[in-house]
């Protein structure tokens, strides 16, 4: 495994993430601790969730069973860099109670004591806000943020889906009143959907923020799904089959295919190796429900995409340009 700095930080993290999304709703919990181990035997040290995972009823359902893979011991806790987010409504659904969500000082207070019983640690190295809030005061956060580091409760603070001017605001406002700021942030960013290059990447790295792609295959789409399709083996469903009910969608992705076939390469590795090819980037975010899954993720780490196929992939999915050149002069 390879390992990098997070944005400005001192923390050295794996340049693959480790996502949980999966574990409960779509990975029962024995074969989630399965992946767990072969994950950190492999040197996978930055591990994602947050608290609303497991959806539903069963929120809170995937950091407990990051808590009772913790809980197992053989120094699981110590080699893990933990990562989870605050933001969703953690009430019951229907349930019209406040203060049960958002980044109010109240809430955070509350959910970080709530995701610290669930995982079994008395820390989170990684506390991210889920989404901004247009109603909380940033300086209302960052007052709760600091006590949280205070306490020892928390280490950093990140951000996720953040437009590029509130990642500014946040450490601007972080400056003025002597807190860290964020040190991250988890964007949706992969060859079909670029258009976080244009202010989210270069805020982050302005401000020296480790970039952390989520949906790095956008939903499958480019983990080889018209070859799968043509094969029978599975077929596009959700996001993927909704792109893809798109002529112009659908011939990029096949001219993509085609292109790494012609290279030997698999899709679904070739679209995580570009990633860490970018600048900024951290490592994306993988979310295995299997452990085949994960090895295919795992070897994209290793892959060195040449210049033609990197020339290849930006005639297919252009990204927007830089800003202000993309939308003005």
């Amino acid at each position: 495994m390879k390992y990098t700095q997070l944005g400005r930080t001192g923390l050295k993290v794996s340049r693959l993430v480790l996502g949980t999304m999966n574990f409960g709703p779509q990975t029962d919990e024995a074969t989630s601790h399965e992946i767990m181990d072969s994950a950190l035997a492999a040197g996978v040290n930055f591990f994602d969730t947050a608290n609303v995972y497991g959806w539903g009823e069963n929120k809170g359902r995937t950091e407990e069973i990051i808590g009772s893979w913790f809980a197992k011991g053989g120094d699981r806790r110590d080699k893990v860099v933990l990562a989870t987010k605050v933001y969703g409504n953690m009430a019951g659904d229907g349930d019209p109670w406040p203060n049960h969500d958002r980044l109010s000082a109240l809430n955070i207070r509350r959910a970080v004591d709530a995701s610290l019983k669930r995982l079994r640690t008395d820390h989170i190295d990684l506390y991210q806000f889920h989404h901004i809030d247009r109603r909380t005061p940033v300086e209302e956060i960052w007052q709760a943020i600091d006590v949280l580091v205070t306490q020892g409760k928390i280490l950093y603070a990140g951000s996720s889906n953040f437009p590029g001017w509130k990642i500014a605001q946040a450490n601007e406002a972080a400056r003025r009143v002597g807190s860290y700021g964020l040190v991250s942030e988890q964007c949706l960013y992969n060859l079909a959907e670029r258009r976080a290059e244009m202010e989210v990447i270069p805020a982050a790295q302005e401000y020296g923020l480790g970039v952390i792609p989520w949906s790095p295959l956008h939903g499958g789409l480019l983990g080889g799904v018209l070859k799968k399709e043509n094969e029978g083996a599975r077929r596009a469903t959700g996001r993927s089959a909704d792109a893809l009910a798109n002529t112009a969608v659908r011939d990029k992705v096949q001219a993509y295919e085609d292109l790494l076939d012609k290279h030997g390469l698999a899709p679904g590795e070739a679209a995580l190796a570009w990633l860490l090819t970018r600048p900024g980037v951290t490592g994306p975010i993988v979310g295995p429900r299997t452990q085949e899954q994960l090895e295919s993720a795992l070897r994209a780490v290793e892959l060195e995409l040449g210049d033609e196929v990197l020339t290849g992939l930006d005639e297919i999915f252009p990204g927007p340009g830089p800003s202000p050149e993309a939308f003005a002069w």
